[in-house]
């Protein structure tokens, strides 16, 4: 009894004890922190990452592509056809997109230009719950919605803190009218300004528009009306056509029911450029920038019309990959290894989505490694400290430990008194950095906010960090191993000092005192 007593007096008067309580503190606070977000880190990206590309890819070597996938995928069904659910051809290409903001400024960007089938491209991959429209997650169509675009971010975890989105109100045919009519309105007071500037003559605008061929998509011989009829769709990613502002709010530069052009390489030698239009039917956002800055997605067939990958005499269409979604359970690199074993490996690459993005992935796992390496130093620090002070202590307490033994307390009673002392300020530092670590994560965001607000610059800068929030994962294992390291660490530090202390004759003690 007497050892618990002075346990709770040591941890009650000796103040100087608080300093080796804070380090424990602060060290299991920061370990589990760092520990959660890294967690969270790697989830989300092995998330995003898998969710744009199927678990299997067979890869062209050529740019050009592949031709007729239908064979190659019987090849595989043929082969591996147990162990797969889906399988997606897709084409891929760098091109440029030429746009007009609706505030009438021009644009240009690279992106990454994606033809997918709709109806497969969904099996292998979560593209479908990242686009905007509830009715393209359920079947995505590449024709232009009248209406029903989300007023507010829909992956929101959170909806009543959801990013309000109060330009998307007239998405879709609504606002493909309003700009069909601005447009008509613009090009008949330009009209009317260059017939009055060549004195009354007649209106060239209207004569370079009665010569013009008809519009892409148009039948022969009818003018393409934009209030009534749409281009090929096309999906853009968020960051391409939109922003979030310093207030929130999500604003677009171009919206549902908008018209773009597409710069791309024709599939000749040597290449060529070739130009089309499309109209922007959806939003990809899948919350990492990387993605929704650089992908644009349209039509597997419609791409390959455009780039000429389509062979005149056959029919027969190219591909530039292919995207397989496995069983829950299949073994990826055995499936991979049996696909690549019935391609020609001069024409084709296959991979799993972990091989393509091995690199990334392995980067994060060496980083959180070193990172606890080197967070868990500091907790070896308090250890360190705990056993400075109990030094002292024992030197300090050399009289009172003198008289319990000349009453009867045995050795191991004495060392008793210390390694619970230590245990004791273990609890205590790593239950208070277990409560702290814990609050800090839960409102690790707002705590950013607050930092971005008082030093007056973006503390968790999406564009750098790929996600738009810091994500965070509370792994009960890992938190339980950083505890019970802190409290193993405090009892460790205290052993020196107690032998010291249970060694000590109670005749010299007490003599020297």
């Amino acid at each position: 009894m007497y050892k618990l007593v002075l346990c709770l007096r040591y941890l009650r008067t000796r103040w100087i004890a608080l300093a080796s309580i804070i380090s424990v503190t602060l060290g299991v606070a920061t370990m589990i922190v760092v520990n959660s977000v890294m967690a969270g880190f790697t989830h989300e990206m092995q998330k995003r990452l898998h969710g744009v590309l199927g678990d299997v890819v067979v890869e062209s070597r050529s740019l050009n592509g592949a031709p007729d996938a239908a064979t190659h995928m019987r090849l595989i069904r043929d082969e591996v056809g147990d162990q797969v659910l889906g399988i997606s051809p897709t084409a891929q290409v760098h091109a440029m997109l030429d746009y007009t903001t609706v505030h009438g400024q021009p644009v240009q960007q690279t992106v990454m230009l994606i033809g997918i089938e709709p109806d497969t491209y969904g099996r292998v991959s979560d593209f479908g719950q990242y686009l905007q429209h509830p009715e393209n997650r359920e079947r995505l169509s590449f024709d232009l919605r009248d209406g029903g675009y989300p007023t507010s971010d829909p992956q929101a975890e959170n909806p009543a803190e959801a990013a309000p989105r109060p330009e998307m109100e007239n998405a879709g045919w609504a606002w493909r009218r309003i700009r069909a009519r601005v447009d008509q309105q613009r090009a008949k007071a330009l009209a009317a300004s260059q017939k009055q500037a060549a004195g009354g003559s007649a209106d060239p605008f209207a004569q370079a528009e009665a010569q013009a061929p008809p519009e892409e998509g148009a039948p022969q011989g009818e003018t393409f009306d934009p209030m009534k009829e749409q281009h090929a769709g096309l999906v853009l990613g968020m960051a391409l056509g939109g922003f979030r502002d310093a207030d929130g709010v999500d604003r677009f530069l171009l919206k549902p029911g908008d018209d773009v052009a597409v710069t791309y390489p024709m599939s000749t030698t040597p290449p060529e450029p070739g130009h089309a239009l499309f109209t922007v039917v959806d939003f990809y956002e899948s919350k990492m920038s990387e993605y929704d800055a650089s992908f644009v997605f349209v039509p597997l067939e419609k791409l390959q019309e455009i780039r000429g990958m389509v062979d005149p005499s056959t029919g027969v269409a190219n591909f530039n990959s292919l995207q397989i979604r496995c069983k829950p359970g299949a073994n990826l690199a055995e499936v991979r290894d049996r696909i690549a074993g019935v391609l020609d490996p001069r024409h084709f690459m296959v991979s799993t989505w972990r091989d393509k993005q091995g690199a990334l992935l392995a980067a994060v796992q060496m980083e959180t490694a070193v990172l606890n390496v080197l967070l868990f130093l500091i907790i070896a620090v308090a250890g360190f400290g705990i056993l400075a002070i109990f030094y002292m202590i024992v030197v300090e307490k050399t009289r009172d430990i003198g008289v319990l033994k000349s009453l009867g307390a045995s050795a191991s009673g004495i060392m008793g008194v210390f390694l619970g002392y230590g245990l004791t300020l273990g609890i205590v530092g790593a239950g208070a950095g277990l409560v702290g670590g814990l609050l800090f994560v839960a409102n690790i965001n707002q705590i950013a906010d607050l930092l971005a607000v008082a030093t007056g610059q973006e503390v968790f800068d999406p564009a750098v960090y790929y996600f738009a929030a810091i994500p965070t994962i509370v792994q009960p294992f890992t938190v339980a191993w950083i505890v019970a390291g802190a409290v193993a660490i405090a009892v460790v530090a205290s052993v020196l000092p107690a032998r010291r202390a249970a060694g000590l004759h109670p005749v010299e003690a007490l003599r020297w005192e």
